[in-house]
């Protein structure tokens, strides 16, 4: 027998079912609310509303938890590829050899991008965002290899076919995407490159490989990267996952609400996070460079400055995927020898926030947009260019809930709103004569 919540109404009494996850978390089922009593709640910004059931990411903030189908991130940053992951949150296991190898091959047999694309690409003003001219070329791709309508039958192998051909046309075309983008802005030339290579292998080559010189592959990059991808490649109902799910569930296209998701993750308060960390580097250079200065305007309320990469809205203990990056960032910056002022500062504002009571007691140390953007500034790629890497890393994690979602069948996502404008009035007509 299903638990049941008792909810009063004035004289009246509604039990509705409460659902228990995997992991005992618990929820209210009020999807047949508006049904018996012709109400709805009210909640701004759904942060505690439950959109769906979902297998793929499990997060516990208070513990500072991050499980991808239920291997530990520490475990998969560790161990896996960022491939074996992407294979991970989208179908549910890990891949064995052959799985891995066969993706790997039909990710580079996708990887032509049409050359009309690339002329799209070079019409972009120089100074137009990375972020807009990744979701517009994404978008583009629809229309060169334009979807049928799908309407899934889980008997029916075509579609789930048909389904793992836009996965493979995403996975193969996006980094590419994202590295002509990163390209274009350096004035060099647009090439394509090889999966065989190994994935984010070629991701790397893609991005730094100069011309007339011999690109010799660096490994503690590539381990940078592929850890980098990992951590990012999903974080449950985030603003650009639901974006890609409520634009999915209008049986949109893969390639329409993955660049949704693109424009979503735009935001300063979501994906742009670790561009706004190396905005206030910056700042707190041009200013001077004394951090002890800022650190205390950041304990002063009254204070307008705010320390960015510090602390975060889901993890209220510590960022479980901080961790793991900051010691690819110390091995980044020890291989690389870099001598920055801006990564100085960052080092010290990292320093200070970990020995100072005030942040401690607060648990507000630094997260992974604080050394996700240090890493990215030590490689030389333009601030404007990092939330296109987290989109970069995402992408497996909005094509997992994009599929589960059709999987599930789930309804179109249709929000309620408790209506506060003007009530019935008449109109009055306007005589100019």
């Amino acid at each position: 027998m299903s638990k049941k919540v008792n909810l009063k109404i004035k004289d009246k009494e509604i039990d509705l079912d409460l659902i228990e996850g995997s992991e005992n978390e618990l929820a209210i089922d009020i999807s047949k609310l508006r049904a018996n009593s012709n109400l709805i709640t009210i909640d701004p910004g759904y942060k505690n509303t439950g959109s769906c059931k979902s297998g793929i990411t499990f997060l516990n903030g208070e513990k500072g938890v991050l499980r991808y189908r239920g291997y530990s991130i520490e475990e998969l940053a560790q161990k896996a590829s960022f491939l074996e992951v992407a294979f991970l949150l989208i179908y549910g296991e890990l891949p064995n050899k052959k799985q891995l190898s066969q993706l790997l091959t039909d990710i580079q047999n996708n990887s032509i991008i049409d050359e009309d694309v690339k002329r799209i690409l070079e019409t972009f003003p120089k100074s137009a965002h990375p972020m807009g001219i990744l979701s517009s070329l994404t978008s583009a791709l629809i229309a060169f290899k334009p979807e049928k309508k799908i309407s899934l039958n889980n008997n029916d192998k075509s579609e789930e076919d048909y389904m793992y051909s836009n996965i493979v046309q995403l996975l193969a075309k996006i980094p590419m995407l994202v590295a002509w983008v990163h390209r274009r802005r350096r004035g060099l030339a647009l090439k394509y490159g090889n999966y065989n290579l190994g994935y984010v292998e070629n991701i790397t080559k893609m991005m730094f490989q100069l011309p007339n010189q011999e690109y010799i592959e660096n490994k503690v990059i590539v381990d940078a990267m592929n850890k980098l991808l990992i951590l990012h490649a999903d974080h449950e109902q985030n603003c650009s996952t639901s974006t890609v799910r409520i634009v999915g569930s209008s049986e949109a296209s893969l390639f329409a609400s993955v660049s949704a998701g693109i424009s979503a993750l735009w935001g300063r308060l979501h994906g742009g996070a670790n561009e706004a960390v190396l905005q206030m580097l910056e700042a707190i250079r041009r200013d001077g460079g004394d951090t002890k200065k800022f650190m205390s305007k950041a304990k002063d309320k009254s204070d307008p400055f705010r320390l960015m990469g510090f602390g975060h809205r889901v993890y209220k203990n510590f960022d479980p995927r901080a961790k793991i990056i900051k010691v690819a960032a110390d091995k980044v910056l020890n291989d690389l020898g870099i001598n920055d002022p801006i990564l100085d500062i960052a080092k010290s504002l990292e320093h200070e926030a970990l020995n100072d009571q005030y942040f401690i007691d607060r648990k507000l140390y630094p997260n992974v947009d604080f050394y996700s953007g240090i890493i990215y500034k030590a490689l030389d790629i333009p601030t404007e260019m990092f939330t296109v890497m987290f989109a970069l890393g995402r992408l497996p994690g909005w094509v997992a809930h994009w599929r589960e979602m059709r999987m599930n069948k789930e309804p179109i996502g249709r929000p309620r709103q408790v209506y506060t404008g003007e009530v019935s009035r008449d109109f009055k007509e306007i005589n100019l004569r």
